[in-house]
C-alpha cells in the first residue's frame, strides 16, 4: 500500500522495537545539576580507588574515552551521513565545533597549533564544565578534572583513525 509516495507497512513508529526506531534528533540536553552530581560521584568513586593524582586523572581520561567513541559515532551518523573526516585539521574543526556544541552547548573557545611540534594542537576552553563546580581538596591540589574532557577528545580522534595523547 502506498501513501503519499511512501510505502506503508501498517506498523506505527510507537509499535516498533526500540532498536528499530530512528535515532531521535530531539532536545538531548542534560541538566547542569544532574551532570555535576554524576561527575562528582564518578570523581569520588575513582578517588577512593587510586593512590595518586596521576592515576585519578588517567581514570577520568579513560572514562571520557568511551564517551568520545560514542559521541563521534552518533554525530557522524547525524551530521555527515556516516562520513568521517580523513584530514587532521578538518577533524579538529569538527571536534571544536560540532562535537563541542553537542557536548557542552557551545563551540570551544579556541583551537591552537603548538609552536614546538608541528603535529600538536591544543583546544582551549576558558571554563571547562568539569571544573566549574569542583573544589579540590588540599591533598589533591594539582588535580585537573578536565582530564575527562581530554579523554573524550582522545576517544573521538582515536575512533576516527587519528593518534592522540
Amino acid at each position: 500500500m502506498m501513501e503519499g509516495g511512501r510505502r506503508s507497512t501498517g506498523v506505527s513508529a510507537s509499535n516498533l522495537h526500540v532498536l528499530d526506531r530512528p535515532l531521535s534528533r530531539g532536545k538531548s540536553e542534560v541538566s547542569l545539576s544532574a551532570f555535576s552530581f554524576l561527575f562528582s560521584e564518578m570523581v569520588q568513586y575513582f578517588q577512593g580507588r587510586v593512590q595518586n593524582i596521576s592515576d585519578l586523572e588517567n581514570r577520568l581520561d579513560n572514562a571520557g574515552f568511551g564517551v568520545g567513541v560514542r559521541v563521534v559515532e552518533l554525530l557522524c551518523h547525524r551530521e555527515k551521513s556516516g562520513r568521517r573526516e580523513t584530514r587532521l585539521l578538518a577533524m579538529l574543526q569538527f571536534v571544536v565545533s560540532t562535537c563541542w556544541k553537542a557536548l557542552f552547548g557551545k563551540a570551544a573557545d579556541a583551537l591552537e597549533r603548538s609552536t614546538e611540534n608541528e603535529d600538536e594542537y591544543m583546544i582551549h576552553e576558558l571554563e571547562p564544565l568539569t571544573n566549574k563546580f569542583v573544589s579540590v581538596p588540599p591533598d589533591l591540589g594539582q588535580l585537573d578534572c578536565a582530564a575527562y574532557i581530554a579523554g573524550i577528545v582522545r576517544g573521538i580522534l582515536c575512533s576516527s583513525g587519528f593518534t592522540a595523547e
